[in-house]
């Protein structure tokens, strides 16, 4: 509204002591206190007057309804974020993470070992993969077309991983057979 200073006020009762006397001024203070109270209770008066004409023809009540039926709740959107939050905090890979983590070995000392411990990673693998493709399908939704390329994806990876598994495991067989079976155990050599 007005934006009158210190400074400002300080001029103006200096004005008005000089122009109006110092005898009449506390009569002008109480004249104007009693204006300003007037008009005070003018607006409040006024402003209770409009809200009760609201409140009789109903403006509350559909102010309201209008903010119930555009709330976020009633269109659902409640719903929509606790979906995307939940998507946010998905790791297709934990289940993988976690099978590896548990399926870790130490390295291994023979070709027969190395042949055991990739086929057994090779296994983790395609368990993941199956874990990410098969989790819809046995929701029994349908895959939209990426989510399927993505699906015949992984099902091909699997196909390569298993073979891959099963020449690992002959080349191991055939390696187990070739060496020797000692059996005195490695000492220290002399």
């Amino acid at each position: 509204m007005l934006d009158v200073g210190g400074s400002e006020l300080v001029i103006i009762g200096v004005v008005a002591l000089i122009v109006i006397g110092p005898k009449d001024l506390p009569e002008m203070f109480r004249t104007l206190g009693r204006f300003t109270g007037k008009l005070r209770s003018m607006a409040r008066d006024f402003q209770r007057a409009m809200e009760s004409a609201a409140d009789q023809s109903g403006v509350k009540d559909v102010a309201k309804d209008l903010k119930t039926m555009t709330s976020s709740k009633n269109l659902g959107l409640d719903a929509v974020k606790d979906a995307a939050s939940k998507f946010e905090k998905w790791d297709p890979l934990k289940p993988a993470a976690a099978k590896a983590a548990s399926g870790t070995k130490p390295a291994p000392t023979s070709a027969a070992a190395a042949a055991t411990a990739a086929v057994s990673s090779a296994t983790v693998a395609a368990d993941a993969a199956a874990a990410v493709t098969e989790a819809p399908a046995a929701a029994g939704t349908a895959l939209g077309p990426n989510t399927q390329a993505l699906a015949d994806r992984v099902a091909a990876a699997k196909i390569s991983a298993a073979e891959t598994a099963e020449a690992i495991r002959a080349t191991r067989n055939a390696t187990l057979a070739a060496e020797p079976v000692s059996e005195t155990p490695p000492g220290p050599a002399a």
